[in-house]
């Protein structure tokens, strides 16, 4: 019944959200010119053969997705691959990421015409969604098409489990949809079952399968030369709010280190000229990368505001402050800068990686601070004691790196999958 008047609802508020869609293009935050992919229009031709279609919500999951996708195409060549995603920031970074081949799409937005046109046109024989966004017409949909759905990377937190509860029949229904749950940890596979999942397996988190993000290297080693021997961190992923918070940061620790260089790198790199305008107040010199401009002796931030080169930041900080941390937001994928060796600090509310943070500070790999004057004291002691810094960047480096093998134990799961559907020929 809650997915009737799920259903109901999004076909009597279509005005409604045909009017939250046009404030969001205006805002930027929809695609100026693929926007009517948001309904389920598309300019492109469905491949012939088989397709596996594979949804990854945001940056996150979309980046987490393409060692799969890279595997994919190399185990099973006559499979296309379509990838949906639904923010502008991940579109941009997929069209440099992608293997060749990848159809990108953005994802439908969940009223019924526009699930039907995606569904009518793409035809997927297989659909793969990662992690927890679960769009109720589009599960319902795609399932009653009879196209069989796999859950991969699959989390669910206790408040996720909690609010779930209290909808359990729209949960159970939703969850039925899927064939497989491929769940990151027991805790996220014992929720998942709790919630009326069918088939629930543990194979670990994909994002340990990610390799190192790329770099341009002629640009690092120019920015390296251009630094040289000042002290430099980097507060990566910061969310509206925090440049302001490291800025001030960054006022006190250059008390102890005058030539200290601050990085700060945005989740939304469209955010630039605004952090720009918030940071005014503080009189600092700032550098924004996203103009083209390096910085200079005299530069305190360099903000970094372009799309796609978090591991060129990551190389250049021997030390990384995670973004989303210091208030409950869930936090940052810690391993990308655990693979490029760079000591990590985060605040206290990193629980959308709870597994991977789990194994960080069992391993003394990541050092979490609660206030202000914590994080002042670790960025001091770090950027003064080099041999407690690498030790703590090694330590978690021996954690990226051990889990590996996920990615073979994810295709073996779905190998059944991939072959039934290239069986049908």
């Amino acid at each position: 019944m809650i997915i009737s008047l799920y259903r109901g609802f999004t076909t009597i508020a279509a005005p409604l959200i045909s009017f939250y869609l046009g404030r969001r293009l205006k805002r930027g935050k929809e695609h100026p010119t693929r926007f009517n992919e948001r309904r389920g229009i598309t300019s492109l031709k469905r491949p012939t053969g088989r397709l596996v279609w594979l949804h990854g919500a945001s940056v996150g999951e979309a980046v987490s997705l393409l060692p799969l996708i890279s595997t994919i195409q190399t185990s099973y060549p006559d499979l296309s691959i379509l990838l949906t995603t639904g923010t502008v920031t991940s579109a941009a970074l997929m069209e440099k990421r992608l293997p060749s081949g990848v159809i990108h799409q953005f994802i439908p937005v969940d009223r019924l015409p526009y699930v039907d046109r995606f569904l009518n046109h793409w035809k997927p024989d297989l659909a793969l969604w990662t992690e927890s966004e679960l769009w109720p017409n589009l599960v319902h949909e795609t399932h009653k098409r009879k196209i069989p759905m796999t859950l991969i990377n699959a989390r669910m937190s206790e408040k996720s489990l909690k609010t779930w509860t209290r909808l359990s029949s729209m949960i159970k229904t939703l969850l039925g949809a899927f064939d497989l749950i491929l769940a990151q940890t027991q805790n996220d596979g014992a929720r998942y079952e709790q919630l009326g999942a069918k088939e629930v397996r543990c194979i670990g988190n994909l994002k340990y399968a990610s390799p190192a993000l790329p770099t341009d290297t002629a640009e690092l080693e120019k920015l390296k030369t251009i630094i040289g021997e000042r002290p430099v961190w980097l507060a990566a992923s910061t969310h509206p709010g925090e440049e302001v918070y490291f800025a001030n940061i960054h006022q006190q620790l250059k008390k102890q280190f005058p030539t200290l260089l601050t990085l700060i790198a945005p989740r939304h790199p469209e955010r630039g000229g605004e952090i720009i305008t918030s940071l005014h107040p503080f009189g600092l010199n700032i550098a924004q990368r996203s103009l083209g401009v390096h910085p200079q002796v005299n530069t305190d931030i360099y903000l970094c505001d372009t799309l796609g080169e978090m591991g060129l930041f990551y190389r250049l900080a021997p030390v990384t402050f995670i973004g989303k941390s210091l208030e409950p937001l869930g936090g940052q994928n810690p391993l990308e800068p655990a693979r490029l060796n760079s000591a990590i600090i985060c605040g206290p509310y990193m629980t959308n990686f709870s597994e991977i943070m789990s194994r960080l500070t069992k391993a003394n790999g990541i050092k979490i601070v609660k206030n202000e004057q914590e994080v002042l004291t670790t960025l001091s002691d770090l950027l003064t004691q080099p041999e407690i810094r690498n030790l703590l960047a090694k330590q978690a480096f021996d954690v990226a790196q051990a889990e590996e093998a996920v990615l073979i134990r994810i295709m073996d799961a779905l190998a059944p999958s991939f072959e039934k559907i290239l069986a049908k020929g």
